[in-house]
């Protein structure tokens, strides 16, 4: 069984022009890290014109879906019927992104079957990231 689940999305970039453009984007979670999921997005979909990928809990993408969730870097709501609104915020502004609900709540799923919500403490390997704290540290 595969840790890592990856799961291609099309999202349609908000800007100040009336017209959403549609970009490629990945939702991705790693059983080795159970508490965070990624949305990657690649360098033709980025102002930077480099990968760009945003790290952040899956519990707020869960919340999100359903509530407005979020008070940091990453915000998450519902918008209208079956579009949920991710929202990036970084010093040099805001990027939000709608993604099918029905996706995200297809890629949660599929999270929820490799690690169940409540049980990410199981897979956490304390004692690799002891040692890669501790090798850093000398």
């Amino acid at each position: 069984m595969s840790t890592v689940i990856e799961q291609a999305v099309q999202v349609r970039l908000v800007a100040s022009a009336p017209r959403m453009e549609s970009v490629p984007a990945t939702l991705r979670y790693d059983r080795g890290n159970p508490f965070a999921v990624q949305m990657a997005f690649p360098a033709r979909a980025t102002l930077e014109g480099t990968d760009v990928a945003w790290e952040f809990s899956r519990e707020l993408l869960a919340a999100g879906v359903e509530e407005p969730a979020g008070l940091g870097d990453v915000r998450v709501r519902p918008f209208g019927y079956d579009r949920t609104v991710v929202e990036f915020h970084a010093p040099e502004g805001v990027a939000m992104v709608h993604v099918r609900t029905s996706e995200v709540r297809r890629f949660l799923r599929r999270t929820q079957n490799l690690v169940p919500a409540g049980c990410e403490h199981r897979f956490l390997d304390l004692d690799q990231d002891l040692a890669e704290l501790l090798r850093d540290a000398c």
